[in-house]
């Protein structure tokens, strides 16, 4: 299971109904200290069917829930029902295997009420003789932190080797402890027989908006002309589809490219690993960002589509584009973001993988933060505020502001995006003097 922090995935509305997110509730969800690791560990097995391909079931839940309200009952049953699906979207061509090796991804399921549960997920094969099938071992958690996370997975595998019965104590002890807060440590006493006591600690990385995110899953598959781009499609919310064969791959791609809008939230339909059952999800004329397996490609092309970009992550190409990508960012600032990508390109190969990933994060995620400073950052001197203390965002006299030809088309498209709306509806809400960090 080396793939560790590198299989952030998610997939995200409950079929079939599209997610609606909140503004600013991803930000408030992802980044709390002190409550639960986890709502639930769920087991995820394939039964045989009688007709003789194999559907994935829930063969155990832990804790069981009892007492719920009949709202929160039947919100569980969906959660449930929805889980299955996106431990394995590959579909049901399932046969007992003697070996496997293990991956890791995670899926984002949005509740009615518009808050998000994450799942991350560890697929791997049981410790035994002979052939047998892969099990998917599931956290069900309202947190983001995909590098902590798989270090749960990986003692859970570890123990999974052993015995079931030697999960659960470890979960137990997870469940009761607070989730830390960025840059602290939690510290988990867990017993093992013929082991004994372990201690395992679990930390936090100090930038809270980069643990969910591995921008070199992104350099060592794309140039930084393509993820430039990608990154154009993105900012102004259109149609996305990346393809590879590994779920980890989609995860972990799917997940950089979202986080290089920060500060903005992508708000649309975002499915890094799509079920093989959601597959004309692709056909939606609303925007998405998707993940599906080289396999289901010529499917995908078959289907009537409206404008999208198609990427291959095997191969490091597009396979489809609008055409006019190359134009849509302002040319002076995205040859400063071309220069700045090349530069940490060459960090990707360093012999220090741990650092070097943390600092490419870093130094990636800055050169997109300063694009959005840049362009953008002067948005709290034009919110008026009135008498009542809420706040009325001047967007003709904002844009008006910018010296620049370029930049200012590029503005005027970009403030009519959805992300754009929530973040400045937030900002709308907090009288805070917000100049430069947006």
């Amino acid at each position: 299971a080396s793939e560790g922090k590198d299989g952030a995935s998610a997939a995200e509305n409950i079929p079939p109904r599209v997610p609606q997110v909140k503004p600013g509730e991803w930000n408030s969800v992802f980044y709390s200290a002190g409550q639960f690791f986890f709502e639930y560990l769920v087991v995820v097995s394939l039964k045989k069917m009688p007709d003789g391909h194999y559907e994935p079931k829930i063969t155990y839940q832990f804790p069981k829930r009892e007492n719920l309200l009949k709202g929160q009952k039947e919100e569980e049953e969906r959660l449930l029902q929805a889980i299955p699906l996106f431990c394995f979207p590959d579909g049901n061509n399932w046969a007992p295997v003697t070996e496997f090796t293990s991956e890791t991804f995670s899926f984002v399921l949005t509740n009615v009420d518009g808050s998000r549960k994450i799942g991350y997920c560890r697929r791997l094969l049981p410790s035994g003789r002979g052939v047998r099938l892969p099990e998917v071992f599931c956290i069900i958690s309202c947190l983001g932190c995909f590098g902590l996370f798989s270090k749960i997975l990986d003692e859970v595998e570890k123990r999974r080797q052993i015995s079931m019965a030697v999960i659960y104590p470890f979960m137990q002890g997870l469940r009761e402890s607070p989730f830390p807060a960025p840059g602290k440590t939690v510290t988990i006493k867990s017993f093992i027989p013929e082991s004994g006591t372990e201690l395992i600690e679990l930390t936090r990385p100090v930038d809270a908006h980069l643990e969910h995110v591995e921008f070199q899953a992104l350099l060592q598959r794309l140039s930084p002309h393509l993820i430039l781009h990608i990154f154009a499609s993105a900012v102004l919310e259109r149609r996305l589809i990346f393809l590879a064969e590994e779920l980890s791959v989609l995860s972990q791609c799917i997940h950089a490219v979202a986080a290089l809008l920060y500060p903005f939230t992508w708000a649309h339909t975002y499915i890094p690993v799509v079920p093989e059952c959601l597959l004309d999800t692709v056909c939606c004329p609303t925007p998405f960002m998707v993940g599906i397996q080289m396999r289901h490609l010529e499917r995908v092309l078959e289907q009537p589509m409206e404008e999208a970009l198609i990427v291959d992550l095997c191969e490091g190409k597009i396979i489809r584009a609008v055409g006019d990508e190359e134009e849509i960012l302002p040319g002076k600032l995205q040859n400063e973001m071309l220069i700045s990508l090349n530069r940490h390109n060459n960090k990707v190969n360093s012999k220090d993988v741990c650092h070097a990933s943390e600092q490419v994060n870093a130094l990636v995620s800055e050169a997109f933060v300063h694009f959005f400073v840049r362009l953008v950052g002067h948005y709290g001197s034009y919110i008026k505020w009135g008498r009542s203390g809420s706040g009325s965002f001047q967007e003709r006299a904002f844009c008006k502001a910018i010296a620049s030809k370029s930049c200012r088309r590029f503005v005027k498209k970009f403030v009519k995006t959805n992300m754009f709306s929530l973040f400045i509806e937030e900002a709308e809400k907090s009288r805070i003097p917000q100049e430069g960090n947006g």
